[in-house]
């Protein structure tokens, strides 16, 4: 599913909001989300999954271009640990 797929099915579910409110609340619910991981916080919903930074370490990387040896930064990046119930209903036959 794409933004604009979650945005039409936003709309079909809540006939009563128009198409800048129901995409004004995705755009808040999005940017709250990075904020919090932005700040090294912990985003959790229950039901769902949260979300949260892991710490990816420097290491020594490659060029593919020309196969020199370059060196890489350590960064965050976002990590997403699905729930009990999202994980039962993928699993469910």
């Amino acid at each position: 599913m794409i933004r604009s797929e979650l945005l039409q099915a936003l709309g079909r579910e809540n006939p009563g909001l128009r198409a800048e409110e129901i995409e004004k609340v995705v755009n808040v619910f999005f940017d709250e989300i990075a904020q919090r991981l932005a700040k090294g916080g912990r985003v959790e919903l229950r039901g769902f999954g949260s979300f949260s930074t892991r710490q990816r370490d420097a290491r020594k990387g490659r060029n593919p271009r020309t196969g020199e040896s370059v060196d890489v930064p350590g960064k965050n990046v976002p990590y997403f640990k699905p729930g009990k119930e999202i994980r039962a209903r993928l699993n469910s036959d």
